[in-house]
């Protein structure tokens, strides 16, 4: 006797309940959807992951985000903020790593807390025996926000605000990065790596210290580093900028003595374009004649030397030593470049 299709289908369904069981849940959206911001400060970057719950026409100050009570900031898991390096938040220095991000509302002033632990699901486990830190925000008046969102506002050299803005209200978190310090480390993981094999890495990480006159003693270190592989106008001159800030003017200026001897063409055309730059104009274009008289067949010569004329302000002398390095390039590109700085230079 045949079976009823609908009592066949129902054996099926009850043998197969067990697996159904295990069926893994569907992927839908999330209410409040993840999101993540992130910003350089120097060579640290911050980062915050968090979920955006929406307003949707409720009360969310006082009401569904209580006054008084520790609040995730976000919805969901931990909001976390993650620092690459070590920061300053609340005047206190933290080590690099994620920490859990927790806010105590009130009708006045906010507490902010960074947690050690940063993997709890919102703030009910928190404990503030876990903080790393604690501060004393105010919070500002804010455009209408629907979705929470974060955002990094007023980025330096060395710090940025964290800021949490949702319905009406902007909590500002600020964060300062010793910079300098951070930098100086890398260099000097970088230099354990390939770049201690050429005169270029050591001479680049001494330059950097001469530019933000920090630890020169280190800076001094690297341009001997740098000198002992090969010695050269770049390296030599780097040294010498690094004497002359110790306050050794003497053999600073034996050193560049030193290296103006070996210049090469380029050498001294990238002195004059850095002294240009300096707005050292009458030190450019005497770097610039003395590259055309010891390179008097080079057209690029005389084309700088134009330029740093043109800067002084003396058309006629340019318009001169344009027309040469005009006559002597072969370049199509450049002699189209040069013909418009002239065609400027004579209108």
């Amino acid at each position: 006797m045949k079976r009823h299709p609908l009592l066949a289908l129902g054996a099926l369904l009850v043998g197969a309940a067990p697996l159904l069981a295990q069926s893994p849940p569907l992927t839908l959206p999330d209410a409040s959807p993840k999101a993540s911001v992130s910003q350089r400060v120097g060579l640290t970057d911050i980062s915050i992951d968090y979920n955006r719950p929406a307003v949707n026409k409720r009360k969310i100050w006082g009401e569904l985000v209580p006054w008084n009570e520790p609040w995730r900031a976000g919805a969901n898991e931990n909001t976390t903020i993650t620092f690459s390096s070590p920061v300053t938040v609340g005047g206190k220095t933290l080590p690099a790593g994620a920490y859990g991000v927790h806010m105590i509302p009130t009708e006045k002033d906010w507490t902010v807390a960074l947690s050690n632990v940063s993997s709890a699901w919102g703030s009910f486990s928190y404990d503030p025996k876990e903080d790393a830190v604690r501060l004393t925000v105010t919070p500002k008046p804010a455009e209408f926000e629907e979705r929470l969102q974060y955002r990094f506002e007023n980025p330096t050299v060395d710090s940025v605000s964290a800021v949490m803005n949702w319905d009406k209200v902007a909590v500002a978190i600020p964060i300062q990065v010793d910079t300098k310090a951070v930098v100086l480390a890398s260099l000097k993981s970088q230099m354990r790596g390939l770049p201690r094999f050429f005169w270029q890495g050591s001479n680049q990480a001494a330059q950097w210290t001469v530019a933000n006159d920090y630890d020169l003693d280190q800076g001094l270190a690297w341009a001997d580093q740098s000198i002992g592989i090969q010695r050269n106008f770049a390296n030599l001159r780097t040294k010498a900028a690094i004497l002359e800030k110790k306050g050794d003017t003497k053999t600073a200026q034996e050193l560049r003595d030193q290296a103006m001897k070996i210049a090469t063409e380029v050498d001294v055309n990238l002195l004059g374009y850095q002294l240009l730059g300096q707005k050292k104009t009458d030190e450019a274009i005497a770097m610039f004649r003395k590259n055309i008289k010891d390179h008097p067949g080079s057209w690029n010569t005389y084309d700088s030397l134009g330029e740093a004329l043109a800067a002084n302000g003396d058309k006629k002398a340019a318009i001169d030593n344009y027309n040469k390095a005009l006559s002597m390039t072969t370049d199509p590109t450049q002699k189209k470049r040069i013909n418009d700085i002239l065609a400027k230079l004579k209108a």
